[in-house]
């Protein structure tokens, strides 16, 4: 059920994803939405211009627009889209603020560090499934449930406010070892979307063969730490032989709009691989932590 009084909700982090977030929650009836974008950045300038979000085609969002998180206003959601290795600098923010939920977007390994640091209780999670991009002046190009894609959710009450909004959505039982588990391929398709577009077309063989070589290592670290690889699809993936996981890589790599898309994270690419890497220590069963290392772009 949504409820009947307006729901405040800010969005921090206005790239892409969020953009489109609060361009859609933004115009939907109900909801009282304010945008938190970088001090001193482009991005906040060009909201600060707009006074919302307008997109491609000259359709706006009025939010309001604000660099810092007001730790004082009592936000019935903070959708949090930045990246893993970029919130450890609001999560001091994030504890002490007065939001009622704090939903974390983004691919996370340690889903309990977020936990513990706004508290289990108004914790959510969630993983995006929408196309979008920002043009040079901060008009938003997004595409939102293409293929039938919905973006997934550990809570049905958020399920509900972005159906609600035009965005399609959908509840995930178990949306923390979703993520971790989603990690590892996250990881494969960034790291060949910027080998192939390092190489102009695609990434080689040998480089496809050793990201899945890092994917089935990954996965051997996730179970070696005591969890489950989730869902089945997951499980396929991980008992798929090498070969067959490079070539779907290797393909994947030479779609352009994929490849253009997702060679953009060379950056979360490389802390998400840190982070497994560091996370490997206790590990009950043997890891190929070269495996792992070796799908870090370089």
């Amino acid at each position: 059920m949504i409820p009947s009084s307006p729901i405040r909700i800010a969005v921090l982090g206005v790239g892409n994803i969020g953009s489109t977030f609060a361009f859609q929650l933004g115009r939907a009836a109900g909801n009282d939405v304010t945008v938190i974008a970088r001090p001193g950045s482009v991005r906040l300038r060009q909201l600060q211009r707009d006074g919302g979000i307008i997109d491609i085609n000259g359709e706006r969002a009025s939010v309001r627009v604000i660099d810092t998180l007001d730790e004082e206003t009592p936000y019935d959601l903070v959708i949090v889209t930045l990246l893993d290795h970029q919130a450890a600098a609001v999560l001091p923010n994030l504890g002490r603020s007065a939001a009622r939920c704090v939903q974390f977007m983004f691919n996370t390994f340690h889903p309990e560090r977020l936990e513990n640091a706004v508290g289990v209780e108004r914790c959510a999670f969630g993983m995006p499934f929408v196309q979008a991009t920002l043009d040079s002046d901060g008009k938003l190009k997004a595409t939102i449930g293409a293929g039938g894609q919905k973006t997934i959710m550990s809570e049905q009450r958020w399920v509900d406010v972005f159906n609600a909004a035009g965005l399609p959505a959908a509840i995930e039982s178990d949306m923390p070892l979703w993520l971790r588990c989603h990690v590892p391929l996250c990881v494969a398709f960034e790291a060949v979307s910027v080998a192939g577009e390092r190489r102009g077309g695609g990434a080689s063989w040998v480089e496809a063969v050793v990201l899945a070589r890092g994917v089935h290592a990954c996965f051997n670290l996730i179970k070696g730490l005591g969890y489950s690889v989730y869902p089945k699809s997951k499980q396929r993936i991980d008992g798929c032989p090498t070969e067959v996981l490079a070539a779907m890589l290797w393909f994947m790599s030479r779609i352009r709009s994929f490849r253009e898309l997702l060679a953009t994270g060379k950056a979360e690419c490389q802390a998400l691989v840190d982070v497994m890497v560091a996370a490997a220590t206790p590990a009950k069963q043997h890891v190929m932590l070269s495996d792992i290392r070796a799908m870090k772009p370089s």
